[in-house]
């Protein structure tokens, strides 16, 4: 196993970038300080907003972290069908008292700037979701000494990631809470997503880079599964969710274990892309008419969404989570780090107490 990704945490625990303000410098900084590896999301973010919070991050810890970037997004979304979902909105605008997003809000998240900053700036690790970046990208930050990771749904995704010379594949389960990391966003696959330890297998015999694997993690023993599966390292990020220094909205960290969200389920209610989330009255209601429109619908939704947290309602947040969100425990960010380390031991410990009868 390549000691490139191994070097960068004590543990073999990842805390997942999650965007919208749960990955703030503060929990990053938690659970690398814990010997995990913290991530801070550049999603939905300026390319000056991204640099302040890695200044802050580095001000909190001297440790390895990573920086997650979106990769821009082609332009397939039928205006005619963002038109249409958006007069199914006009609805929820009229109850929030707000207006909707312009969908043309842009495309690329400020791809292009990000990626300057972090060559000007080098950290440790990036992570890119939503497709594989350029060669020419991988191979510059690899001469600024920064490990990359590519998301990955199936086997054939991490091919292209192993080609594109990645250092790691992070290969994420149909489990995951959040966005599912699809190279090409198609309809036609929605529903199709291949299981955690199935994908792991068949990613570790498909590559020869490092298997990170992700997808409704949430107990030491999954992340001894994995390992025993091939993958190098697990990534979490409902678990951390409700972590002390999470940024989450306290609607979102409580929901996760409130018996009146029960279930998750892919959407595309909220941003056009497929995005596993816990179901509540806005997803039941618009998840089965929204368009596959990403960005365009998240732009249209963020008002609504903005103005339901501010209401404190929950049914009309989205309250990304993974399948295993009833595991969730409300614990310092290091402190989970510290406990998963020691379920991941006992695991191991007993798996090799087994072996030996």
């Amino acid at each position: 196993m390549s000691s490139v990704l191994t070097d960068l945490f004590r543990h073999p625990i990842v805390q997942a970038p999650m965007a919208g303000g749960v990955s703030v410098p503060q929990l990053a900084a938690a659970v690398s300080e814990a010997g995990g590896l913290g991530f801070l999301a550049a999603g939905y973010k300026t390319a000056d907003g991204m640099y302040q919070e890695i200044k802050q991050l580095r001000g909190l810890t001297s440790r390895p972290f990573g920086v997650n970037l979106f990769l821009p997004q082609p332009e397939t979304a039928d205006p005619a069908a963002v038109d249409v979902y958006a007069h199914q909105l006009a609805g929820e605008a009229s109850w929030y008292e707000t207006g909707l997003g312009d969908p043309d809000s842009g495309r690329d998240d400020g791809y292009d700037a990000k990626l300057a900053v972090l060559l000007d700036n080098p950290v440790p690790a990036v992570s890119f979701h939503f497709g594989v970046p350029a060669r020419e990208v991988v191979d510059a930050l690899h001469r600024v000494g920064t490990v990359t990771l590519v998301t990955a749904t199936t086997p054939e995704e991490a091919r292209a990631v192993e080609r594109a010379g990645a250092d790691a594949v992070i290969a994420q389960g149909v489990e995951a809470g959040g966005h599912q990391g699809t190279h090409r966003d198609a309809p036609e696959a929605d529903g199709g997503g291949i299981g955690l330890l199935s994908l792991v297998t068949q990613v570790r015999e498909s590559v020869g880079i490092p298997v990170v694997a992700a997808g409704g993690i949430m107990r030491g023993g999954q992340i001894a599964a994995v390992c025993a599966a091939g993958a190098a390292a697990a990534q979490l990020g409902t678990a951390f969710v409700a972590a002390h220094e999470s940024g989450a909205h306290a609607l979102h960290k409580q929901a996760l274990t409130n018996p009146l969200f029960v279930r998750t389920e892919l959407t595309r209610a909220f941003t056009g892309r497929p995005a596993r989330a816990l179901v509540n009255r806005f997803l039941r209601e618009h998840g089965p008419y929204a368009p596959a429109a990403y960005p365009e619908v998240h732009h249209l939704t963020a008002p609504l969404r903005k103005a339901a947290a501010k209401a404190g309602d929950a049914q009309g947040l989205a309250m990304w989570a993974g399948q295993g969100h009833r595991m969730a425990r409300e614990l310092p960010a290091g402190q989970l780090v510290e406990v998963l380390a020691a379920e991941l031991a006992a695991a191991r410990t007993a798996l090799s107490a087994g072996g030996a009868r």
